[in-house]
């Protein structure tokens, strides 16, 4: 796909808050645009550190749709590039349908840079992983309903029925319908949780809990927003038996054959 840097409205994840977890491609993106538009109530002013003096840096909190458009429409028009940063990855509960949709009918071009979510960079500062090697090996990211309705094949209990790992977003106002809902679908109470309030920014806090205690921990650590919660079964499974089967000596894989025997019960009824 033939890339466009002129004439054209780039929408950027900023990723969650360090100026540092944002894309070389969204840095350089930034570098060059002609029209600076972010999401101020969540993306930090740092990550906008390279635009090129004078170029407009406008906080879109206090605007509308139509006013933001207005603004990315112009600049395109013009045959600029106009930065449209977003926080976090732009395809996770962001605005970009409805702003491309404006753009589209207007036959302007856009693309989209992706960014980290909150939920991984909150994984890499926990130092947790979602799957585990003989535990959950799916992940699901999600949120409580609420003023943007959640439909009902995919209500928090549903989803919990799983048992896979997950990450709760946008719902720290009510850690307890969390908690309860979390509990209703058949996770554990001992279930591991950790909670991320604000990482990537200056004094963001990773907190670690189990599922009983979680509405307690928010509570008393004062996470009412801005706040992720990793849902994390499996990670009591001892980590010599659920290691992964590829650096495995036993284990036989397109670029390299197994070194030792496999276990004897691993080398029976199989076909």
């Amino acid at each position: 796909m033939k890339a466009h840097t002129t004439g054209t409205v780039w929408f950027i994840g900023a990723g969650p808050g360090d100026p540092e977890l944002i894309t070389v491609k969204g840095q350089r993106l930034i570098s060059q645009a002609d029209v600076i538009v972010y999401a101020g109530s969540l993306v930090p002013v740092e990550v906008l550190a390279g635009a090129r003096p004078g170029v407009p840096v406008i906080d879109s909190a206090p605007l509308t749709l139509a006013e933001t458009h207005a603004l990315l429409r112009d600049c395109a028009r013009s045959g600029g590039l106009a930065a449209r940063v977003h926080t976090g990855e732009p395809s996770i509960f962001g605005a970009v349908r409805e702003q491309a949709a404006l753009l589209d009918a207007e036959g302007i071009p856009w693309e989209v840079v992706p960014g980290v979510s909150s939920a991984f960079a909150t994984a890499a500062a926990a130092k947790v992983s979602f799957t585990v090697p003989g535990g959950p090996q799916t992940f699901i990211l999600t949120r409580l309903s609420g003023r943007t309705p959640v439909p009902a094949s995919e209500a928090l209990p549903s989803l919990a029925a799983h048992g896979a790992a997950m990450a709760v977003l946008l719902s720290a106002s009510e850690p307890e319908r969390v908690q309860a809902e979390l509990l209703q679908g058949g996770y554990p109470p001992e279930t591991a949780i950790v909670l991320g309030h604000k990482v990537g920014w200056p004094g963001g806090e990773i907190v670690r809990t189990r599922l009983a205690d979680l509405a307690e921990t928010a509570r008393r650590a004062g996470f009412t927003r801005q706040t992720v919660f990793l849902v994390l079964p499996g990670q009591d499974l001892d980590a010599e038996a659920s290691r992964s089967k590829l650096y495995d000596a036993a284990f036989t894989h397109g670029w390299r054959e197994a070194t030792q025997p496999a276990p004897e019960a691993d080398t029976k009824g199989g076909a």
